[in-house]
């Protein structure tokens, strides 16, 4: 029998598997196709046994199993591999159908492929999917962007499949051609700064302090419930309690310092770069895991730089309320980035975006899920136009109250020769953003000494030289 199905997903590996199963336990019939016929057999016969899926072993049988339009879920690696995908299934689709890429794809590769199928009459939705293997089986966080007649005929699926938050599912209508991957982007971005962050709590407790892992996962399992509770948090409390039963040593212990990434973070540095946009607290997060990788040159460095070795001469209790400061006001900063980053994406590429509601997107499902992004949803009811959250009087009062803390904590790092670069950043952030006036009067002043690239003035309009090598 053939168009029996309401969708279909291409690509089985653990993610476009667990969708799969998501879609079709919610009670919608789902086809499915693997490059790997195996793979689709493999699902059938086990972990989809009883369930409306249905398996393809060519694109032609897959498009055959749709009701039209037709909508296609594409679960494949980013790059090439999106293109080669909608290659090899353009000869199967017919003008109104629907292709959504699930994957982590670049923004702008999205943008391209919006414009290239609109011409042919085929929609194409960017569908940013936040969640890693266990959201996708039981409720991911989902930013769709494209066409938005595409979307409302594809919503049906995607909110039932999405995680759910105070009863509202965790996915809406993003904006047009590439915003919802450019929203996904930004997401693992904030991530990104947000692992950063508490990686160099942990640091400081660890290095500064001297805690064991067990009071470490003590003041993680504290703050997580209070206002850091988070995804982020929990776990890390998780992992700091997990022994290695090889050695019965902590297991966070016996993990090499090498961090992996994959990209998206990079992603959002560069893009903020061409667009202007100050994101100090997720770059340094994304240089970080730069430096974290010569670990064979650091082992060596170690033995020929100098550096102090001190450690808190006080009471940890107390510097650990300065901690947790320290790490929610930086928080907020590295948010504030991102809002920002989106504020001026949607300027420059005409999208409008709904910024409380990409907060209320990242409440449940995703990796950066936290309790305080029902507070940026609420600073974006209360000012739609808000340039910065920083200058919400939620956000300004909480950082007003934090900033000792937080100032304390970098002080007490920088003279330990602990390396806070995340912590460091926000806070010069902080301090660069609340500044009526910075030294870039000087820098000004430079380049039209050696360049001529010209000044303004405070007193008077215009734009001004000065032949500064002339003697007066």
């Amino acid at each position: 029998m053939t168009g029996q199905c309401a969708i279909a997903l291409i690509g089985l590996a653990v993610m476009g598997e667990n969708l799969a199963l998501n879609i079709a336990g919610k009670g919608h019939p789902i086809a499915v196709y693997n490059r790997t016929a195996e793979k689709t057999r493999a699902l059938l016969a086990g972990r989809a046994q009883g369930l409306p899926v249905r398996g393809a072993e060519t694109l032609a049988d897959l498009a055959a199993m749709l009701t039209r339009p037709r909508k296609i879920l594409l679960m494949v690696k980013a790059g090439q591999a999106v293109d080669d995908m909608l290659a090899a299934l353009r000869p199967h689709l017919d003008p109104g159908d629907i292709i959504l890429d699930g994957g982590n794809s670049h923004y702008a590769d999205t943008r391209r492929r919006h414009a290239a199928l609109a011409a042919q009459g085929i929609h194409f939705l960017g569908v940013g999917v936040s969640g890693g293997e266990e959201g996708a089986l039981t409720g991911p966080s989902i930013m769709p962007g494209g066409d938005r007649p595409a979307y409302d005929a594809v919503a049906p699926v995607l909110t039932a499949i999405a995680a759910r938050a105070a009863g509202r599912p965790c996915c809406a209508y993003v904006g047009p051609d590439g915003a919802g991957h450019y929203v996904k982007m930004v997401h693992n971005g904030i991530e990104y700064g947000d692992m950063q962050l508490i990686a160099e709590a942990y640091a400081t407790m660890k290095d500064l302090l001297g805690l064991d892992p067990a009071a470490m996962q003590a003041a993680f399992a504290r703050w997580n419930r209070g206002r850091l509770e988070s995804y982020l948090i929990e776990i890390t409390a998780d992992i700091l309690g997990r022994r290695d039963h090889l050695t019965s040593r902590p297991l966070v212990d016996l993990v090499l310092d090498k961090a992996g990434q994959k990209g998206t973070g990079k992603w959002t540095s560069q893009d903020a770069l061409d667009l202007g946009v100050p994101v100090p607290t997720i770059t340094a997060a994304v240089y970080a895991r730069c430096l974290s990788a010569y670990k064979d040159e650091r082992l060596a460095a170690a033995g020929i730089l100098a550096g102090p070795r001190d450690k808190w001469p006080g009471d940890p209790a107390a510097f650990l309320d300065n901690l947790e400061a320290a790490l929610y006001a930086a928080k907020i900063c590295s948010y504030a980035q991102g809002f920002a980053l989106l504020r001026a994406a949607a300027a420059n590429y005409r999208w409008d975006l709904d910024y409380g509601q990409i907060a209320l997107l990242w409440r449940g499902g995703c990796i950066i899920r936290a309790r305080f992004l029902e507070s940026i949803a609420a600073a974006y009811d209360r000012d739609r136009g808000l340039a910065n959250l920083l200058t919400d009087h939620f956000f300004a009062d909480a950082l007003a109250s934090s900033q000792a803390g937080w100032r304390e904590v970098v002080a007490a790092c920088q003279r330990a020769g602990v390396a806070v670069p995340a912590f460091a950043a926000s806070l010069a952030y902080y301090d660069g953003y609340r500044s009526a006036v910075l030294p870039a009067n000087l820098i000004q002043a430079q380049r039209d000494y050696f360049g001529a690239h010209t000044y303004e003035r405070t007193d008077r309009p215009g734009v001004f030289h000065t032949d500064w090598t002339k003697k007066q």
